[in-house]
């Protein structure tokens, strides 16, 4: 006949040996469509089909039998399929059995086995034969929740094997989605499963049936012999013969087996002993064990034991164990003390100490031994700060031993979590300072500068595993949940106590910190009491400004960081003031070393004049005073909590002091630059306005600077200073914040206008005095007289030369500065304008030819010189035939003094002159001109 499907093929075994009655998982390809479709199954000969659960067509679970064969295939055969293959085989081990009477080495373990063949009557097979999936059917769980179900079915269970099973739990967990046709076939499963039970049951009882009969014939048949004989213990009676032949059979058997049975109690006794020293020879090897697990370092082990010991034998009462759990208490007693040792040594991590805490803790040490942990390690930060500042003292002053602090600021015990901190300083660090940080960088840092690098470095790698640890200890993860349930732990009982306690740690820690700190760096803010104690930095030269401000980043990065380990601000307010106390200190000191910068400005004064009339000098002078502020940016900018540099009135005086100063001191270096010697100016390099005509050959290229010059220059740089550089230097005050900014502008313009006006004055004084000198004796040169002169026939060489040595004024000035040639030319003409003045108006009388003589020569020198006419001196009138001319003041009181021309003839005459002298004068009289064009211009 043909069949639908593939016969069976085993694939698998689970496992693949074992000894009679072994569980084994078959697993395989068509191994039926379900368990009645299974009708055969035989592991290395043997039918197991009785023991079979047919799972899934994959999978078969099912006891292996006494097979004949030690090793053998697995074969199935079903219905749909028929008799399968197998792929793979399997090994059938056959324990040796011991007898009762035999010796044994080893202990045998009492083993029910369940044979097939001789306890196939003994009725229903034990619990764990009971199939899985009792209906026979796939199983297709539900997802209805199991909540619903223990409400919809209270005190009942979906266990089959329960008293209390519910049959519709079952098939609702198991069968929800279940056919009706599949449902009946498991109710025919059900019933054929039954029947099998019966037929067993009915089999077990006909296989006995002849032994029942023998049995009771047998107690028949002694039951009549003993009511014939009597019940009474008659000598010779067939009791007292049974009674005497029960004895004898009992002796004899006694005496056959007297060897056995003496071996057996011998054998029971020493079974008995080896009991209890199985049983107990956790407690009888503890001792040892501790010893050797402490070595190791398997505290874990030790504790666990010991708690186990604890709970069995912590209350025995047999001396034996009691002497025993002695000996573990001396063990655990000498493992507390080498525990709080070890706690207690410094330096540790803080995984290690919280793992000691919690092994004193599990095992109920006395006292507190996590508040020690917390003063050893105060104590141990408080003396590693001391002896940093010691060992950098000594190195300071050449006593130290073979290796340097300042080298060694890498080999601390700083963890790894800092290592973003340092990388953010160490950026920071090297743009304030405009130079890589590398290792050259750090080794010339000055002695004070590494000592705080390291303190900080040391405090940060302590005072976080520190803090940490305290918080441990308040929040109690430092101890296990069964000592905190135990009640051993010897906590505060004011916890309040115990948190100023450690608020008082941390606080000294801090003020050590910046004590340590400021002994280094403002030893005038130590106290007396304490200036050994943190001070003794025996070093005469101060700290630069750059310097300041990298340990003032460094001291930043440092309240950062004990910012981020959440520890209140007011314990770390004591920082805040070294900040500020450090930022004000570092901001006089760059002001201080600014003005000595500012001193040396005149040494690089090269004398180099630009188109302007200006030297690098006042650009020199701003930009030392912009990279001082700038170098100050950080320091001067305010971090969260921190308070302005200027917020104390003194701090705000100082700075502006010194502010002015700075000011003060560069206008003093101006005034050494205009009263330097010639000889002491190296000018090789001058450079001069091409534009400028150098109109008699007076500037060459080996042209040396004169004192008049150099006055030029200097004129040239106040005014530069108070149109440009004062002002801007006042924003840049200002944009920094600082206070005062008015007094210093004030202060330093009223200064430098005080020089410029000197310098001035000086300058005329020189240029002015020998024109004005020369006029005189030019006039009456050759025995002249107004009186009695010749027709005037142009203006005489005097004034000629006069007015050369103005142009001369002129173009000195304007080779230097153009802006200046306006107010020296002023002075320079307004002198000239009230020497004529003076000498025209001592003259008694003047000829008619003097009068003109007189007239043409103030008047040609007025009229080339009115661009340069001061107000007081300048006065516009109208003389016949003379154009708008300066008539006033100096010029006016000359004209006044002369007689007045009468004639036409003399006015043309006049003119004709002052056309001639212009005529003659053009090239000269240039320079006037340019000026008066520049002038309309502006």
């Amino acid at each position: 006949m043909s069949r639908s499907r593939q016969p069976p093929l085993v694939t698998g075994i689970s496992p693949n040996e074992g000894i009679s009655w072994t569980k084994v998982t078959i697993r395989g390809e068509n191994l039926g469509t379900g368990p009645t479709d299974l009708i055969g199954l035989t592991i290395c000969g043997h039918n197991c089909l009785l023991t079979a659960e047919w799972m899934s067509a994959s999978k078969i679970v099912c006891r292996v039998g006494q097979a004949k064969n030690d090793k053998g295939d697995i074969i199935v055969t079903t219905k749909s399929g028929g008799k399968g293959t197998s792929t793979v085989s399997f090994k059938l081990l056959k324990p040796e059995k011991i007898g009762i009477l035999d010796q044994s080495a080893v202990w045998v373990d009492e083993m029910n086995y369940y044979d097939m063949r001789t306890d196939r009557n003994k009725g229903i097979p034990p619990l764990s034969l009971r199939p899985a999936n009792p209906l026979g059917i796939e199983i297709e769980k539900s997802k209805f929740p199991q909540k619903e179900l223990e409400k919809l079915f209270p005190g009942m269970s979906a266990d089959f094997t329960s008293e209390n099973f519910s049959a519709a739990w079952y098939l609702i967990e198991n069968h929800s989605t279940t056919s009706f046709e599949q449902l009946k076939m498991a109710v025919t499963n059900l019933k054929r499963q039954a029947n099998k039970k019966s037929e067993s049951s009915l089999a077990c009882v006909k296989g006995g049936l002849s032994t029942f009969f023998e049995a009771q014939d047998a107690l028949s048949a002694i039951h009549q012999k003993l009511e014939a004989d009597g019940t009474e213990k008659v000598e010779g009676s067939m009791t007292q013969k049974l009674e005497n032949v029960l004895n004898r059979a009992s002796n004899t058997a006694d005496t056959l087996f007297q060897e056995v049975l003496g071996r057996k109690d011998k054998a029971d006794s020493t079974r008995n002993a080896l009991n209890v020293l199985q049983r107990f020879k956790f407690l009888f090897n503890l001792p040892l064990n501790i010893e050797r697990n402490i070595q190791k370092g398997d505290y874990d082990v030790v504790i666990n034991d010991y708690e186990k010991a604890k709970s069995l034998f912590g209350k025995t009462e047999v001396q034996v164990f009691k002497k025993y759990y002695a000996e573990v208490e001396t063990r655990i007693e000498a493992l507390r003390e080498l525990l709080l040792d070890k706690l207690l040594e410094t330096p540790s991590t803080l995984h290690d100490q919280k793992r000691y805490i919690r092994y004193l803790s599990d095992l109920h040490a006395p006292g507190d031994p996590a508040w020690q942990c917390i003063g050893a390690q105060h104590r141990w930060i408080l003396q590693l700060m001391h002896s940093c500042k010691e060992g950098y003292i000594q190195d300071l002053k050449g006593t130290a031993g073979l290796h340097s602090p300042m080298v060694d600021l890498d080999n601390d015990v700083r963890p790894s979590v800092l290592g973003h901190l340092s990388q953010t300083a160490s950026l920071k660090r090297g743009s304030s300072f405009q130079s890589g940080r590398d290792d050259t960088w750090r080794y010339k840092s000055p002695h004070r500068v590494a000592f705080v690098e390291k303190l900080t470095k040391l405090v940060l790698s302590q005072l976080p595993n520190f803090w940490k640890l305290w918080i441990s200890y308040v929040n109690g993860s430092l101890f296990s949940e069964t000592a905190e349930k135990s009640g051993q732990i010897e906590r505060s009982k004011n916890v309040r106590q115990r948190q100023n306690d450690f608020k008082k740690m941390i606080q000294e820690v801090m003020h050590c910190l910046v004590k340590l700190v400021r002994g280094a760096l403002l030893p005038l803010s130590v106290p007396e009491g304490g200036v050994k104690q943190y001070g003794g930095w025996d070093v005469k030269s101060e700290l630069s400004g750059q310097w300041l401000t990298h340990v003032i980043q460094t001291i930043r990065l440092t309240y950062e960081s004990l910012t981020a380990l959440e520890i209140p601000n007011d314990m770390l307010q004591t920082i805040q003031d070294l900040i500020l106390d450090l930022r004000v200190r570092c901001v006089m000191v760059t002001l201080q070393h600014t003005a000595e910068e500012i001193k040396r400005l005149a040494e690089k004064e090269d004398w180099i004049v630009d188109n302007e009339g200006l030297t690098s000098l006042p650009y020199q002078f701003e930009q030392c005073i912009v990279h001082s502020l700038q170098s100050l940016k950080g320091v001067l900018d305010c971090k969260p909590g921190e308070a302005s540099v200027f917020q104390q009135p003194k701090t705000q005086e100082e700075v502006c002091q010194l502010s002015i100063n700075i000011m003060q001191i560069f206008i003093y270096c101006l005034e050494q630059l205009s009263t330097k010697p010639d000889a002491d100016v190296d000018t090789t390099h001058l450079s001069v306005d091409v534009s400028s005509p150098d109109l008699f050959g007076s500037i060459h290229e080996d042209f040396s600077l004169t004192s008049e010059q150099q006055l030029l220059i200097v004129l040239s740089n106040c005014c530069y200073l108070q149109r440009h550089t004062f002002l801007n230097i006042a924003e840049h005050f200002e944009k920094y914040n600082f206070q005062g900014i008015e007094k210093i502008t004030q202060v330093s313009m009223a200064s430098l206008k005080e020089l410029d006006q000197r310098l001035f004055e000086n300058y005329i004084e020189l240029k002015a005095d020998p024109i004005v000198g020369s006029l005189e004796p030019g006039i009456y040169a050759g025995y002249f007289d107004w009186k009695d002169c010749l027709p005037p026939t142009g203006v005489r060489n005097y004034l000629k030369e006069a007015l050369v040595n103005i142009i001369a004024v002129h173009a000195e000035v304007f080779t230097i500065s153009k802006e200046l040639v306006p107010r020296v030319l002023s002075k320079v003409v307004e002198a000239v304008s009230e020497e004529l003045s003076r000498l025209m108006q001592c003259v008694s009388s003047f000829s008619k030819n003097g009068a003109l003589q007189a007239r043409l020569e103030v008047c040609a020198l007025r009229d080339t010189v009115a661009v340069h006419l001061t107000p007081e001196s300048r006065t516009w009138t109208v003389s016949a035939g003379v154009s708008p001319s300066c008539c006033r003041s100096s010029f006016k009181q000359a004209v006044e003094a002369l007689p007045q021309l009468s004639s036409a003839a003399d006015k043309k005459l006049l003119e004709e002159l002052l056309n001639k002298f212009r005529s003659s004068m053009h090239l000269q009289l240039t320079c006037f001109q340019a000026a008066s064009s520049t002038m309309m211009k502006t």
